[in-house]
Order: structure tokens, then C-alpha cells, then sequence
């Protein structure tokens, strides 16, 4: 057993990671900026007119008026174009969640609901359509420059300002999601977020003494499904105030079912239910907030429908293998396992269980491995990847790293009766063939 955690846990709340993963926050909350420019345009261009009366400068106030009369129609074509594009975009992101996820796998659509600039390009072009509409009705029918009040000018320059910006933004977005229909960077995508999940846990000194007896258990109380992440901070802070220690009883990406204990306490009586609220999060799929295996989960799904006889694309199931040796060698000099996380003063006062070694190990190896006999590309990578951690690994590590290597070797034997094409299927190289 392991202990991570001599320094305090972060203090940032998983709302932020649960709000990525939705596709309407973002546009909702350009919407209000937009409605909250065009009131600050709106009073400028009253400003605007109110000082140029007051200097009784008629004839820039007719002038301007002229300028607003020959954009109107500019403004209403802007309008009107703008819910096009709007649908450009979504059949553009359809098309490319569709594709990646009948080629890799269904779990790669949180990349594209993820994606930033796939939100900032839709919410630009919703506010500019707003924008527009808005303008539209700043438009006054007088034109006599002793009269009128307002002249939309500054909210015609910005609305130009946002129709160039949402073109800027439209360019952008075709380039990012036609790379996020590549191999490479989705790869390279889901290996950069599993590899966020170990540098945010906390690692320390060992644990010196015992956990303690049990004395209380919290069931979980909701709707069923997929552990996705808890809140650390506000279980650390509970449990201190507390004074006891919590235990977290299920894995991150475990399936939980209403009256099944979530929580063990150790040394005290359990807190209150509402002094638990909101510290863990169950939904209908996994995230990768938290959960160091499923990034690992995800390279695995995408090298195992590479290798099935309907696609039979050995080159990409190289490809994940890369990125499963990648995120292993990373781990492998990491104590798993066990975290501790500890509170300001040193005391432990959660305990969250995490894979071990020889979870994530089979977890990227195991399914590839079984499928990878006949595809001498795949083994001979699958090799390479695995002497490439022996030099990595300690020896208490190593020993799941050898199972696999010997088991991979007793498939080819197996599965391949001509001893030059053995030979050839287990030669390690890190490009499988070439």
C-alpha cells in the first residue's frame, strides 16, 4: 500500500471539467455577453448623438445617419447569412463525429464536445446573429438630424467587427476538425489528457501508520450509474471537521446502483448527508477528470477495432500501441494503487483505490495481444513496446511486463506454423514494419 499526498489537495471543484463536457454553456453564456454589448453599444451611439446636438454639429449627425441608412441592408443580410453558417457548422461537426466514431470508437465524441474551438466558433456566430437582430431594431425611421436620437454606429462597427472574427474562426474550425478526423492527433489528444490525471495526484511520503477499523459506512443515494469523479477538497475538508477518515469503496469509472455503500468511514462517526452533497459525481459515462485507466480504455478500443476483420488497419492498432507504451512509461515509476490525500496539517483523511501496475498493464496490453497473433506488424511493435518498459520498470514490475511478453510469444507460435515467419512476427521493432 501506497500513500500519495504530503501536500493539500487542489482547490478546484470537478463543475469546471463537467462543464466542458456539455455543448450549451458556452453559447449560452456568449448569448448574454452579446445582449450585454449591444445595451453598451446602444447607449454609446445615444452618447454619441447627445453630444453632437448639444454641439449642434447637424450636419455630422446627417452624415451619420447616412452612414447607418447604407449599412441597414448589410446588417440584414448579416442576419439572415449568419444561421447558414450556423448550419454549416453543425453539419460539419456531425459528419466528423460520425466518422471518427464508426472508424476508433465512440468514446473519441467527448474530443469534438470538448473541443474549444468548436464552441467558440458556434457561440461567435450565434452572438453575431443576435447581435445583428438587435441592431436591426436600433434602426429609428426618423432622419432629421434635430430629431433623431439614436444612430446604430457603434453597433454597426461591431457587428462588421464580429462578421470578421466569425470568419477568422470559421477558417479555424475546419482545420481543427479536419485534424481531429486523423489518427495522429486524436491519439495524441487522449494521451495528453490521461497524462494531466497522474500530475494531479498528490504523491508523498509513505503512510506510517494504519488505516483503523471501520465504523460507518454512506450509501449512494441518486440515480445509477458511472463514478466519474469526486470532489477531493470537499470530502478532505468534511472528513477534518469531522475528525475521521474517509475511504472511497468504488473505483473512478465504476458502475454504482442506488444503496450500494460509496463511502467507508475509519475512526468516528460518519458526517452528515449534507455536508456530503455534491462531492461525488455519478453520470452516464466516464471522463477522463479523474480516471487515469480510461484514457488507457480508449487507446485500447481504437488499436482493437483496428485489428477486427472490418477494418484490418494494423497501422493504426501501431498507432495506439505507440501512445499505450507512451502513457505506461509515464506511469511506471508512479506508486498506484492507493492514494492518500492529506489535509493542510499532514493527516490522512481520504483514501481513493486507483489501478495498480498490473491493471494498467493488461489494461493496454491484454485485448491487443489476443488479437494481434496473426498480424506479425502489431506483435513485432507490441514487443518493442514491451522491452522499451523493462528498461523503465523495477523487477517487482517487470513481472507483468514478461507474463505478457510470454504469452504473446506462445500466440505466435500457435497461430503462425512457419518457423521464418515466426521468427519475423518476434523481432521487436518500434515501427511494426516500417
Amino acid at each position: 500500500m501506497s500513500d500519495r499526498g504530503s501536500r493539500p489537495p487542489r482547490a478546484l471543484s470537478p463543475l469546471r471539467e463537467h462543464l466542458r463536457e456539455t455543448f450549451w454553456f458556452a453559447p449560452t453564456l456568449t448569448l448574454l455577453c452579446a445582449i450585454v454589448l449591444w445595451f453598451a453599444a446602444s447607449e454609446l451611439d445615444e452618447q454619441l448623438i447627445a453630444l453632437l446636438r448639444r454641439e449642434k454639429a447637424y450636419d455630422e449627425i446627417k452624415d451619420l445617419v447616412s452612414v447607418a441608412e447604407d449599412t441597414k441592408q448589410i446588417v440584414v443580410t448579416i442576419s439572415s447569412a449568419m444561421m447558414t453558417f450556423i448550419g454549416v457548422v453543425f453539419s460539419i461537426s456531425l459528419v466528423a463525429v460520425q466518422m471518427a466514431s464508426g472508424q476508433l470508437t465512440p468514446r473519441v465524441v467527448r474530443i469534438f464536445v470538448r473541443s474549444r474551438i468548436s464552441k467558440l466558433t458556434l457561440s461567435v456566430f450565434l452572438a453575431t446573429f443576435v447581435f445583428s437582430l438587435l441592431v436591426l431594431s436600433s434602426y429609428e425611421s426618423e432622419t432629421d438630424p434635430r430629431r433623431v436620437t439614436s444612430v446604430p454606429f457603434v453597433q454597426s462597427v461591431l457587428t462588421a467587427a464580429l462578421v470578421g472574427l466569425s470568419l477568422l474562426l470559421f477558417i479555424a474550425y475546419v482545420s481543427s476538425t479536419l485534424r481531429l478526423m486523423q489518427i495522429g492527433p486524436v491519439l495524441d489528444r487522449i494521451t495528453r489528457d490521461t497524462l494531466r490525471v497522474p500530475a494531479r495526484m498528490p504523491s508523498g511520503r509513505p503512510r506510517e501508520e494504519p488505516l483503523g477499523a471501520e465504523t460507518a459506512q454512506i450509501v449512494h443515494e441518486g440515480r445509477a450509474g458511472v463514478l466519474r469523479d469526486v470532489h477531493v477538497v470537499r470530502l478532505v475538508r468534511t472528513a477534518r471537521r469531522q475528525g475521521v477518515v474517509l475511504r472511497l469503496i468504488p473505483r473512478l469509472g465504476d458502475f454504482v446502483v442506488p444503496g450500494t455503500p460509496v463511502l467507508a468511514v475509519h475512526g468516528g462517526a460518519a458526517p452528515s448527508r449534507r455536508s456530503l452533497r455534491y462531492t461525488v459525481s455519478v453520470g452516464v459515462e466516464r471522463t477522463l477528470h479523474q480516471d487515469l485507466a480510461f484514457g488507457l480504455r480508449q487507446l485500447a478500443d481504437i488499436g482493437l477495432r483496428a485489428l477486427s476483420a472490418a477494418v484490418n488497419d494494423p497501422t493504426t492498432a501501431v498507432q495506439s500501441l505507440d501512445r499505450i507504451v507512451q502513457v505506461l512509461a509515464a506511469v511506471v515509476r508512479l506508486p498506484l494503487g492507493e492514494v492518500h490525500h492529506r489535509d493542510r496539517k499532514g493527516e490522512v483523511r481520504l483514501v481513493q483505490d486507483v489501478p495498480g501496475w498490473p491493471d494498467l498493464v493488461d489494461l493496454g496490453f491484454e485485448e491487443i495481444r489476443q488479437c494481434a497473433a496473426d498480424t506479425p506488424q502489431v506483435t513485432r511493435r507490441l514487443l518493442a513496446g514491451i522491452d522499451d518498459l523493462m528498461l523503465l520498470a523495477s523487477p517487482e514490475r517487470q513481472k507483468p511486463l514478461l507474463r505478457h511478453r510470454a504469452l504473446l510469444v506462445q500466440a505466435v507460435e500457435r497461430t503462425v506454423p512457419d518457423a521464418a515467419e515466426r521468427e519475423f512476427a518476434l523481432l521487436p521493432d518500434r515501427q511494426g514494419i516500417g
